[in-house]
């Protein structure tokens, strides 16, 4: 399994980004994907998981309201719609993907993308 990210940036306070993840090697449909986060100094945080279907979604509450998950099965891609961003939102993004096709556990990933920086400068 590959997980490509792409999308990241440099981006002012209140500005938005759209990130993509890009999935090869299994039926991407049969797996939940999410994306997590980590800034310098700190561990890496959950921001939000969708379901293989795309019909139930779980946020963190640091961004809740504010990104919104979404997938497109037929091309096997994932995106996170990053608005109202703040300089806190600094980290870089992974990609990840789930065992099965629901996120009853959303700490417990199969598969990590390598990652893209999201800078938001004040």
């Amino acid at each position: 399994v590959q997980l490509q990210a792409s999308g990241g940036g440099l981006v002012q306070t209140g500005g938005s980004l759209r990130l993509s993840c890009t999935a090869s090697g299994r039926t991407c449909s049969s797996h939940a994907m999410g994306w997590f986060r980590q800034a310098p100094g700190k561990e890496r945080e959950f921001v939000v998981v969708i379901s293989g279907s795309g019909y139930s979604s779980y946020y963190a509450d640091s961004v809740k309201g504010r990104f919104t998950i979404s997938r497109d099965n037929a091309k096997s891609t994932v995106y996170l719609q990053m608005n109202s961003l703040k300089p806190e939102d600094t980290a870089v993004y992974f990609c990840a993907q789930y065992p099965n096709n629901y996120y009853s556990d959303y700490l417990t990933v199969d598969y990590w993308g390598k990652g893209t920086q999201v800078t938001v400068s004040s």
